[in-house]
């Protein structure tokens, strides 16, 4: 009887780990090889160059006496990435802006920052940066910025940066990929950069965690819609170079699963049985990069719609619980 429940209890606790293992949220990936990442440019016109490495896809436009660029990918890049602005232009790189806050866009502010670059971001995007912030997916948590990758210039609504031959716009699209996501339109070179609120034939991240949905996303690519036209060049925040055609595509399979998900979510079904229901499986041989993509997709399209936002109590009550 005695080695019986020692066996029970044994097989108990056992079952018990595995069970806290698999609810334990992932590893984060390994950090990438930098030492092998090359960095591509390709020529827009107008003197708006892409540029693609490791991360976020990066966006440099010309003026007279100097550059803008456009996110900036990760700090073990800089050098990499100057010298191929290098090849460009000799003129220094005067404003750097953000399009959100996530490191593959913003790693290389502190180096640039340092160069002598004025970072400008939409506010939410230093409020982030420099609280940290935690992955709602895998729970990693990134911790705060240091002070010097922080952005020195923020917005909010929309923002103008002029140079001598260059103007870039930047509005903030509220909700989407984040809560401080930027679009810049180079109106005279016809030429936007999304940032991640547009990913070129592939599924987006939308991190819900940090206050995206997928509404906020759909809503993105409807203004893009707007003010492009057949001729426009669109600078994803990943994949290749854009049009029109490719941006229609994009938000068409954004509301087809917003509106297939709702259904679900409107039935009572759980994450899991959304994740198992396959509910985007037409989707995936042209949006899913891997079967975790796929999943990750279906899991943030579902906390869009699923989750409850969090209750802000009256600024009254806020100042009396503080104190």
């Amino acid at each position: 009887m005695i080695r019986t429940g020692l066996t029970t209890l044994a097989a108990a606790l056992a079952l018990s780990g595995l069970a806290l293992a698999q609810q334990s949220p992932p590893a984060a990936p390994p950090a990438p090889d930098f030492s092998k990442v090359e960095i591509k440019t390709t020529d827009l016109g107008d003197g708006i160059y892409m540029l693609e490495g490791q991360g976020g896809n990066i966006t440099v436009a010309t003026a007279r006496d100097g550059i803008i660029m456009v996110d900036s990918e990760f700090a073990p890049l800089h050098d990499k990435i100057k010298a191929a602005i290098a090849t460009i232009s000799p003129l220094p790189v005067k404003y750097l802006i953000n399009t959100h806050f996530h490191g593959d866009h913003t790693g290389g502010n502190a180096p640039f920052a340092k160069d002598g670059a004025i970072i400008v971001s939409e506010v939410n995007v230093k409020t982030r940066l420099a609280a940290g912030t935690t992955n709602g997916l895998t729970g990693v948590k990134t911790p705060p910025a240091a002070p010097e990758a922080l952005p020195a210039k923020t917005y909010t609504g929309r923002y103008k940066i002029r140079m001598p031959g260059r103007v870039a716009d930047l509005k903030h699209i509220a909700n989407a990929h984040t809560d401080g996501d930027t679009y810049v339109w180079f109106k005279t070179a016809n030429v936007l950069a999304t940032g991640d609120t547009f990913t070129n034939g592939r599924y987006p991240n939308i991190d819900f965690a940090n206050g995206g949905n997928i509404n906020g996303m759909i809503a993105a690519a409807d203004t893009y819609l707007k003010l492009t036209n057949a001729r426009s060049r669109i600078v994803p925040g990943h994949g290749p170079i854009a049009d029109k055609a490719a941006l229609q595509a994009y938000r068409t399979m954004l509301a087809t699963a917003r509106d297939r998900m709702a259904k679900l979510v409107k039935d009572g079904k759980s994450e899991d049985e959304v994740v198992a229901a396959k509910p985007f499986a037409d989707l995936d041989a042209k949006w899913a990069l891997s079967e975790l993509a796929s999943s990750n997709f279906i899991r943030v399209v579902y906390h869009s719609l699923a989750d409850k936002p969090a209750e802000k109590k009256p600024l009254l009550k806020r100042i009396l619980h503080r104190s």
